[in-house]
């Protein structure tokens, strides 16, 4: 298997990134204490929307949604249907797809991801005579990278499912972690303070603070297959990798930005490229959870990484073809930049 693997570690002050079903701060056990986490979901989420905004032009596209019926009725009209036609055509289509909803013929009951460039393509191919299903076996991902990369399950038809390319591991805490409340009031501006004393509204939210650890990889074999990039050329499939794997290092989670911004970046990154060999996160060097000890987490959790990777290289015969921390210092003491650090993950050809 030839893999783009990330292994990062980042601290991140009073927040609530991702919430549970009652609105606290997710966690999980993890080495018999609890961590804070955030999900795969959540982070993947964060990740395809930081990448639209540095990707080239039209190539994360896809947009999940209930509502397929009249993006398929424009495809339709635009490759020369009637109106009629292309409300019944684009019907069969979103069929294919899901169960069009009882209460509005333009949903579907549930969500599927698609881009325009599909949906262009289905409905010029069902134009031509091929059946729907057919048709949406067969499109190219031109201006879909966001569905090669993060996956599509349909769960009318599993023939339609696409494989996602990147793997995410739920973030955990590399330390114990408890949740904290915050108690809040707000005033009422147009009370006057002889009329009552009290605040306007009062009310507690959770947060937690905590250094993770995340991981995320790339099947750059699976991504370059037929059914996921194989339409584009390796220079614009390494162009959407590098916003992928900036979006990844860079992004995160929107959850109450306003009123506990969590916007930090990594401290210590480490990228690995190999050819061979399966995913491997580099989690269990907290299982035994890191201890601050007067200087840090960051400080305590890089160096617990670096030593069970280290060990794994000496037990398991690890081997790496290329292997490159971020911010590292060079040999004319200048540091790793991201530029340097993509530039060496993406050096071969993806």
């Amino acid at each position: 298997m030839n893999l783009i693997e990330l292994h990062i570690l980042q601290s991140f002050p009073v927040t609530c990134l991702n919430r549970d079903d009652v609105g606290s701060p997710k966690s999980a056990t993890f080495g018999g204490v609890n961590r804070a986490r955030l999900s795969s979901q959540c982070l993947k989420r964060a990740t395809r929307l930081a990448a639209r905004e540095t990707a080239p032009a039209d190539t994360f596209s896809g947009i999940r949604s209930r509502f397929l019926g009249e993006p398929f009725r424009k495809a339709f009209v635009a490759v020369g249907q009637s109106e009629e036609q292309a409300t019944e055509s684009a019907k069969a289509v979103c069929e294919t797809f899901s169960k069009i909803d009882g209460k509005d013929p333009n949903q579907v009951t549930t969500a599927v991801y698609l881009s325009p460039s599909e949906i262009e393509q289905i409905a010029k191919a069902v134009v031509d005579g091929k059946a729907p299903k057919d048709a949406a076996r067969k499109v190219q991902r031109l201006d879909a990278a966001d569905i090669a990369l993060f996956g599509r399950m349909v769960a009318n038809d599993a023939t339609l499912n696409v494989e996602g390319a990147a793997m995410f591991s739920h973030a955990l805490s590399t330390h114990e972690t408890g949740n904290e409340i915050d108690f809040f009031s707000a005033v009422d501006d147009r009370k006057a303070d002889a009329e009552d004393a009290g605040a306007g509204m009062i009310g507690t939210l959770e947060f937690n603070s905590a250094t993770y650890y995340r991981y995320a990889a790339v099947d750059l074999d699976l991504l370059a297959d037929h059914a996921h990039l194989g339409a584009l050329d390796a220079e614009q499939r390494r162009d959407i990798l590098r916003a992928f794997l900036s979006a990844v290092l860079t992004a995160v989670p929107s959850a109450r930005k306003n009123s506990m911004n969590g916007a930090t970046l990594p401290e210590a990154v480490l990228g690995v490229r190999k050819s061979t060999g399966q995913p491997l996160q580099l989690v269990n060097a907290f299982e035994e959870p890191a201890k601050a000890n007067g200087s840090g987490l960051l400080d305590a959790s890089s160096t617990k990484m670096k030593d069970h990777l280290a060990r794994l290289k000496a037990v398991w015969g690890i081997e790496h073809d290329v292997e490159v921390w971020l911010g590292e210092e060079k040999e004319d003491k200048s540091l790793v930049s991201l530029a340097d650090f993509l530039d060496q993950l993406l050096a071969d050809d993806v």
